[in-house]
């Protein structure tokens, strides 16, 4: 009966794992056939697991701003990438492309974006790593 019942609880232990997992990556909220581009000042950089975040104030047409949030991939993919905890900065200007919420909420899932000096900055699986600049 032990042996059972260990049985029984690893098997739904290990079901809860595989559906926690397949949750974790879904694109489902994101409309990923569509694009929209974001004009702003970067409020926060996150540096964090799972994913990273972008917090971008962008103008709005009441002459406000609202505030997007822009997930992004793991620190350890972008670093691989040459991204640090510094490539986004508070005050930073930035055009952000992203993949819209499907519910209409100011947020995204990042394409691209180009910062306020040129840099172009991708993390798509062909793209090549940026060098990683010593300062």
């Amino acid at each position: 009966m032990r042996i059972l019942r260990a049985s029984l609880i690893a098997v739904a232990g290990a079901l809860f794992a595989v559906a926690g997992v397949s949750a974790h990556h879904s694109f489902s909220p994101f409309n990923m056939t569509g694009e929209k581009t974001l004009v702003g000042t970067v409020k926060e950089f996150q540096w964090t697991n799972p994913h990273t975040w972008i917090w971008l104030d962008v103008p709005n047409e009441k002459g406000g701003s609202d505030r997007w949030g822009v997930e992004g991939m793991s620190p350890n993919y972008l670093g691989r990438r040459g991204w640090t905890r510094t490539t986004f900065k508070p005050g930073d200007k930035a055009t952000i492309v992203v993949h819209p919420a499907k519910d209409g909420s100011p947020g995204g899932i990042f394409v691209r974006a180009t910062l306020a000096n040129g840099r172009t900055l991708t993390f798509g699986a062909n793209d090549p790593p940026e060098p990683v600049t010593q300062r």
